[in-house]
């Protein structure tokens, strides 16, 4: 029988080596001995400042308060994201935690929807989700039994603090960290496994399972057992990032806004404390002193922080877990901050590991299972995000690039679906669900030629009143919320993690 693992080894701190640190200190045997190595002396990039509901979830397994959580990070609440510009210039939509409208007769709600519209064109998909209506309107409150549908909730954070939490969280828990930085790699020379890391000061941190959170520098999984890098840049452009962060807003909406700009998009995150803001944009149409003026315009006052800029290559690990290496973070993979799925992938990477946890010979059916579903997860997100670039009818170069280029089969065969009959493919597996698929769909004007025969029927005055009235009761259950900035220093009661999400994925909404 092959020996249980007792030395598990974490390379980097920052929002994935905390996550993992906290996670596998709670969720592993206690006589596991974890040491997290990381540098002072090296930055971190501060992946994800907002979030989506499966933090939620992630905190709630751990045992955090939920309101000690927000006070320690700074944190607002997150029901949204708005995209402006992103079908033509004066484009706007919400993508919400939430679904749209009721199912009827077992038909999915979106082909009442669109008979609707042939009466009613001024009706949108926000007039169906309760979470849209509390964005608009500024208000905030957990989901209430009285309410006629369910939804949602994340949080725009602080990186930084979030990490620091979560250190504090793990080293009462046992975890230990070490202060250096990696001079040596050593490995076994028959298996290739991972034996020791050599620090500067002459220290070795031997361990059997070594979890990589180098970031981008990917120092184990990449440079030391030399697993290659899959770039997608051919479908998602964007390869450089400029944040700065501006005063805190005295009335932070509960949503994320992205707005187009003329080769890439902007952020803007409104936090407790400040508001952080961003710049994501092509080398090949922009430069670096040109987005960064854009963005301070677009900010519209001064900055707080100096401009930090990031360079990316957006892609995937052709294998997450390598012999005894497991990566996660930004040493597996990174695909731009559009959708905020950055901690959601640390977060399904250190469960799975957890999952298919190996034995102290690192490899065999669990290491493959970890690369299918990893695969799977990056390659779903993916092509949603491609979705947003392709499905565009702004003049610009850089979006006319992204309309024409050709798009993976996968998310073609769904993209023609839609439009010949308004139906959206069921995943077994992945984060985006069908309200997801309809919202960019919809916002950004992909228009079906057809819906469900059996809604087809129904005269369109008639199925916009009937609608109407759903409108009309989710704008009064939104409008009974409290203000998001009161809910943010008052804090929730009775908002526990959403059981339709599970431990190991879920989608949005319902």
């Amino acid at each position: 029988m092959t020996a249980a693992i007792e030395r598990l080894v974490i390379l980097g701190g920052g929002t994935a080596g905390w996550m993992t640190a906290a996670a596998l200190s709670r969720l592993l045997p206690p006589d596991i001995k974890i040491r997290l190595v990381e540098s002072e002396q090296i930055g971190t990039v501060g992946v994800g400042e907002a979030t989506i509901p499966h933090l939620r979830q992630f905190n709630t397994l751990l045992g955090i308060d939920e309101n000690a959580f927000v006070q320690a990070t700074g944190a607002t609440y997150k029901l949204a994201i708005e995209f402006n510009g992103w079908g033509d210039a004066g484009s706007r939509y919400l993508h919400p935690f939430s679904g749209f409208g009721d199912d009827l007769n077992g038909i999915d709600f979106h082909h009442y929807f669109l008979r609707a519209r042939k009466h009613r064109p001024d009706l949108t998909l926000d007039d169906f989700s309760l979470a849209s209506w509390a964005a608009r309107s500024g208000r905030f409150g957990p989901p209430r039994p009285e309410f006629p549908t369910g939804y949602g909730y994340a949080f725009h954070l602080d990186a930084g603090r979030y990490a620091r939490f979560l250190r504090d969280y793990a080293e009462a828990r046992g975890v230990e960290r070490i202060e250096g930085r990696v001079a040596q790699v050593e490995q076994d020379p028959d298996s290739g496994h991972i034996r020791r890391l050599h620090l500067e000061s002459g220290q070795a941190v031997e361990g059997q399972l070594f979890v990589d959170c180098s970031g981008f520098r990917a120092l184990l999984i990449g440079d030391t057992l030399g697993v290659g890098y899959q770039s997608w840049r051919h479908w998602l452009p964007c390869n450089r990032a400029v944040a700065l962060g501006s005063p805190a807003m005295a009335e932070p909406p509960p949503y994320t806004r992205v707005t187009a700009s003329g080769a890439g998009w902007i952020w803007r995150i409104p936090l407790q404390h400040r508001t952080g803001n961003g710049h994501v944009y092509s080398s090949d149409h922009l430069s670096d002193e040109q987005a960064c003026e854009q963005l301070r315009i677009a900010i519209g006052k001064p900055a707080i922080t100096e401009p930090n800029f990031i360079r990316f290559e957006p892609g995937y690990r052709a294998r997450s877990w390598d012999k005894n290496c497991v990566a996660v973070g930004l040493s597996s993979g990174f695909l731009e901050p559009l959708e905020s799925t950055s901690i959601y992938l640390i977060q399904m990477a250190i469960l799975k590991l957890v999952t298919y946890f190996p034995n102290a010979r690192c490899e065999g059916p669990g290491q493959d299972a970890f690369n299918r579903w990893m695969a799977l997860e990056y390659g779903r997100v993916r092509d949603f995000l491609i979705l947003h670039y392709h499905a565009n009818r702004r003049p610009e170069a850089f979006w006319q690039q992204c309309r024409e280029m050709t798009i993976p089969d996968e998310l073609a065969r769904k993209l023609a679906l839609f439009k010949e009959a308004a139906a959206v493919e069921h995943y077994e597996h992945g984060l985006f669900g069908l309200p997801s698929w309809l919202a960019v769909y919809l916002g950004q004007g992909v228009t079906p030629d057809g819906c469900d025969p059996r809604v087809a029927g129904h005269p369109p005055h008639k199925v916009a009143a009937h609608l109407q009235g759903m409108a009309d009761t989710l704008k009064r259950c939104a409008e009974s919320l409290p203000p998001h900035a009161e809910a943010v220093v008052r804090g929730v009661t009775g908002s526990p993690a959403p059981a339709e999400l599970s431990l190991y994925g879920g989608r949005y909404g319902r």
